[in-house]
């Protein structure tokens, strides 16, 4: 039997970011949402943050709201459906090895989702003699990725 792995006891209270792009065609089509932070889930992408949800596809309705999607994300992360994954690798290890599954959604939530990892991250770009502003600026388009924000950072982008 499966259960759920994200219980508040095991992990630290997550920030997680999410980014919603509206279309012209809102709201009769789904908002556009992926993980900027990144999850160790089975229903998002671990590469790129794309979320597996059914209402944020073929469900969507126009009656529904970016509360409602946002509530949705919310009890999918609280309860995987490893049968309809996004990420198979990820749902795999939820089936058949929970231990792991768990101690990777620990580490990944710890150093991702958290407020200490933010500021650790920051800190240590800052030192690099990086200003704030642009240091937060290329840490959330990297998705969090300390070495892929220090590229940015260098490279100007």
């Amino acid at each position: 039997m499966l259960t759920s792995s994200f219980s508040p006891a095991l992990f630290p209270p997550p920030v997680p970011q999410i980014d919603i792009k509206l279309t012209d065609s809102y709201p009769f089509e789904p908002p556009k949402m992926r993980f900027i932070t990144k999850v160790w889930h089975p229903n998002v992408s671990s590469a790129n943050g794309a979320i597996c949800l059914d209402i944020l596809k073929e469900q969507w309705s126009p009656a529904l709201s970016i509360k409602t999607a946002m509530l949705s994300v919310q009890a999918l992360l609280s309860s995987p459906e490893p049968s309809d994954p996004q990420d198979a690798v990820v749902a795999r290890q939820y089936i058949n090895e929970q231990d792991q599954f768990v101690a990777t959604a620990k580490y990944w939530t710890e150093n991702y989702a958290t407020e200490k990892a933010k500021d650790e991250k920051v800190e240590r770009l800052k030192e690099m003699g990086f200003e704030e502003a642009a240091v937060f600026n290329a840490l959330a388009r990297s998705a969090g990725d300390e070495n892929a924000a220090l590229e940015l950072l260098l490279t100007g982008l």
